[in-house]
Parts: C-alpha cells; sequence; structure tokens
C-alpha cells in the first residue's frame, strides 16, 4: 500500500510539472525554430553568410544568455514566495528584476557594439568579422526586451502561468520568421537588408513578446494576478532585496557564462579549423539547440515546481518533483538522440543542397557533429535539468564551483586537445564538450542528494 501510494504521488507530480513544462516547452522550441529559420535563410545568402550568421548569434546569445541566467533568481525566489502563501512579495520581487534588466542591457549594449576586434584577435576571416558586427549592430537592441521579458515570465511562470507564455513567444516568433523574410530578402517592397534584415527582425520579435506579455499581466491585475503587487510601487529600489536577488542571480549568471563561454571558445577554435567547419558547426549548433529547448524549459519547470515545495518546506515534495522533472528529461533526451542519429544527414539536408559540391565539405562535419550529439544529449539533459532543481532549492553557488571544473577544466581542455591535437579535428572539439557536460551531470545529481538527505535529516529533528 505504501509503494503505491508512493508511485500515486510520484505520478501526480509528473503531471503537475507537466502542466507547465509542457507550454514552457513548445514556447522554447518555437523560439529556438525561429533560430533555426534564421539560419536557413544565412544559408540561402551564402556559406561566408552563414558562418558569419553562426559567430554573431553565438556572441549575442551569450549576452543574451548570460543576462537571463542572473534574472533566473526571479523564479525561485517568486515561487518559494507562492509556494509559503507570501503572495505580496512576488510583486517587489518582481521590480528588482526589471530594474536589474535595466542595469544589464546597460553595461552589455556598449560590449556588444566593440566585438569585431574580438572575433579578429582569435583568428576570424575579415570578412566573416564584417557580416557578423553588422548583425550584432542591429541586434543588440533587442538586449533590453528580452531581458525584460525574461523577468515578467519567470515571475509569471512561478505562479504556475505558464499558458500565456506559450501562446505569446509562438505568435511572436512567427512574426520574426515573416519579418526575417521580407527585411533579409526585401519582399513586398521591404529594402533588401541581408543579415541586419534578420537582426531586426528577431529586435523586433523580442520587443513584442515583452509588450504582449506585460500586457497580459496589466488585464490581469484585477483578474488572478490581484493579490500579488504587480504594478505597486514599480519606481521604488529595494535595495536589500535587491542584493537576495543579485545573491541567488549572480552564480547561476556566471554559470551561464561558463557554460556558453564554453560553446563561444569553441565556435573560435571550430573557425580557426576553416570557413567550412565553421558553418558545419553552425548547422548542428543551431539544430541541436531546438532539441535543447525541451530541456531548457523542463529546467525552468523543474526550478519551480521545487521552489514551491521548497517554499512550503515539504522535502518529500521536493524529492518527487527532482525525480520527476530529471527523469522524464532524460527519457525525451534518449529519444531525441535517436532521431539525431538516425537522420543527420538528412537533417543537414534542410540547410543545404546535398548535391552540390561545394557542400560536401561542410555535410560532412556536420553529419558527423550531429551524430556526436545525438550520444552526448542524454547527459546535457540530465545537468541543465539538475541544475533547474538545485536553482529551486536556492543553490547556486556550490553549482557555479561544479561548472567551472566541468566545463572549463575538463570541457575546455579536453576539447582543444581533441581538436588540435587528434585527427578528430572539429568532431573532436564537440566529443571533449560533451565529456564536460558528463561530468557536470553527475555532480549536480549528486548535489542534490546531499541537499537532500541534510534537509530531511533537519526536517526530523524539529520538535
Amino acid at each position: 500500500m505504501l509503494a503505491f501510494s508512493k508511485t500515486t504521488a510520484l505520478r501526480t507530480e509528473a503531471h503537475a510539472f507537466l502542466k507547465l513544462a509542457i507550454p514552457l516547452s513548445s514556447a522554447q522550441v518555437a523560439q529556438a525554430m525561429t533560430g533555426f529559420v534564421d539560419t536557413v535563410m544565412m544559408g540561402w545568402l551564402g556559406q561566408t553568410t552563414l558562418a558569419a550568421g553562426g559567430l554573431a548569434v553565438m556572441l549575442f546569445t551569450s549576452f543574451l544568455f548570460t543576462g537571463v541566467g542572473v534574472l533566473s533568481s526571479i523564479s525561485p525566489l517568486v515561487a518559494a514566495a507562492y509556494g509559503a502563501g507570501r503572495r505580496r512579495q512576488v510583486g517587489p520581487i518582481t521590480h528588482q528584476g526589471l530594474w536589474l534588466a535595466v542595469l544589464l542591457s546597460l553595461v552589455s549594449l556598449p560590449a556588444i557594439a566593440h566585438l569585431d576586434g574580438l572575433m579578429l584577435h582569435f583568428g576570424q576571416d575579415p570578412v566573416v568579422v564584417d557580416l557578423a558586427d553588422r548583425y550584432l549592430g542591429m541586434a543588440r537592441w533587442g538586449l533590453l526586451p528580452a531581458l525584460g521579458f525574461a523577468v515578467l515570465r519567470g515571475s509569471v511562470t512561478a505562479l504556475s502561468q505558464a499558458k500565456p507564455i506559450m501562446v505569446i513567444v509562438v505568435a511572436a516568433n512567427l512574426l520574426n520568421i515573416a519579418g526575417n523574410y521580407l527585411l533579409a530578402f526585401g519582399k513586398l517592397g521591404f529594402p533588401a537588408l541581408g543579415m541586419e534584415g534578420l537582426a531586426l527582425a528577431s529586435s523586433l520579435a523580442h520587443g513584442t513578446m515583452f509588450l504582449a506579455l506585460l500586457g497580459y499581466m496589466v488585464w490581469n491585475l484585477r483578474g488572478h494576478l490581484a493579490d500579488y503587487g504587480l504594478f505597486q510601487r514599480l519606481h521604488h529600489l529595494d535595495w536589500p532585496l535587491m542584493g537576495r536577488v543579485l545573491n541567488l542571480g549572480l552564480p547561476i549568471g556566471f554559470s551561464t557564462v561558463l557554460e556558453h563561454g564554453l560553446f563561444t571558445v569553441i565556435t573560435f577554435m571550430m573557425g580557426a579549423l576553416g570557413t567550412a567547419v565553421l558553418a558545419a558547426n553552425q548547422l548542428a549548433l543551431q539544430t541541436v539547440v531546438v532539441v535543447f529547448m525541451v530541456p531548457l524549459a523542463m529546467s525552468y519547470a523543474a526550478t519551480i515546481r521545487v521552489g514551491q515545495w521548497f517554499g512550503r518546506g515539504d522535502w518529500l515534495g521536493v524529492r518527487r518533483a527532482a525525480i520527476a522533472s530529471v527523469g522524464l528529461s532524460a527519457g525525451f533526451m534518449g529519444i531525441a538522440a535517436i532521431a539525431l542519429i538516425s537522420l543527420s544527414r538528412p537533417l543537414i539536408g534542410l540547410y543545404l543542397d546535398l548535391g552540390d559540391p561545394m557542400n560536401q565539405e561542410v555535410l560532412q562535419v556536420g553529419t558527423a557533429l550531429l551524430m556526436v550529439a545525438g550520444v552526448g544529449q542524454v547527459v546535457d539533459g540530465i545537468q541543465r535539468t539538475a541544475n533547474g532543481v538545485l536553482q529551486g532549492l536556492q543553490d547556486t553557488r556550490v553549482p557555479l564551483l561544479f561548472g567551472v571544473i566541468a566545463y572549463w577544466g575538463v570541457g575546455l581542455t579536453s576539447s582543444y586537445w581533441l581538436g588540435f591535437h587528434t585527427p578528430l579535428a572539429g568532431i573532436g572539439v564537440w566529443i571533449g564538450s560533451y565529456i564536460g557536460l558528463t561530468l557536470a551531470a553527475i555532480a549536480y545529481v549528486v548535489r542534490f542528494w546531499v541537499l537532500l538527505n541534510r534537509g530531511q535529516r533537519r526536517l526530523s529533528v524539529q520538535p
């Protein structure tokens, strides 16, 4: 009977988790599909444009995801307040997130505008650098609304309101796809802006998502969002609360820098191995990113579910939420791995003409990279979701240390050695990165069980 009760409770938790994870996954995949379409259109503009676009997108998303990482503290803080019944704390937490988004943008915009020297320093082709710089010059204006949207999304989803996010992201990204086509190729009377047109469409999409979610929240201030004080004293900077947001968020942001910085450096490595290898890297990476959006969304859902149970002080609930989230993530990525391995050639064919002799090197390298990714996707999903579980427990500093060791100490070293000191070249670079991710997955899972046992012991000695 006890085993049956535990199974039923776990099934109930899995259902609650999926109610959050499915809309969030749909939103994340829709957003990633925009990058997929961007990449396809870059391919239509030529192999050099494709290589430059891949480099530019990687650099911009490094800034974006770092900012989103710092702002990820909003979700566990709101989830814990919601779980503990402290509803009036939700508004002030959200306000500090919005202020922080503004500050992060003010720091990032000048840095993005001066990345051309860095690209040249790392041996990138000057033609590629010029095209990438044009893209970044336009794309950077979408950073502030993107970060603002991340704050509002974290707050709304922590209140178990995920469906509006899905609708808004899908609609905005359909608009982005249309804008890409019109502005990049000059259709329906619009000027043909090429790479800059793709960047402009993306910036407009980020602005649309922010304004739409803001409008949804304002519209529901007298409805189910009435009790949270979301827009009361919006101008007020609460420095102690801002300190809590930063204390939790900065380690997440640094962890994001480490993880995405690893792949940024890997992109530079691939560029140093040749334009064809860099183009193949972009094709394979963009495909993997679409798949990875599901465990990324699952990590958000894991943070929320674990955070809500943590706010209630229920460690059995924390345990069920962690097992459900990591288990479902690993299962999905196992299926995705089979698809990537078995369909690697047709997937690359979505971007390039397989019959064109000029594309054969890109095809060969890209197909091999997808097969490597297929093997590594399961551990990548586990490490991402397990990290989301730790964020729900508001544990971010020790995972940051794990990230330093796994991503840079092991992953980057392995990538460099396998890429430049073995015949594996670009394939070896990817294998090395997955070695680092595997170590991170093991470390995060072990860390969770340590915290779980510690929390249960503390609960058992309370009077």
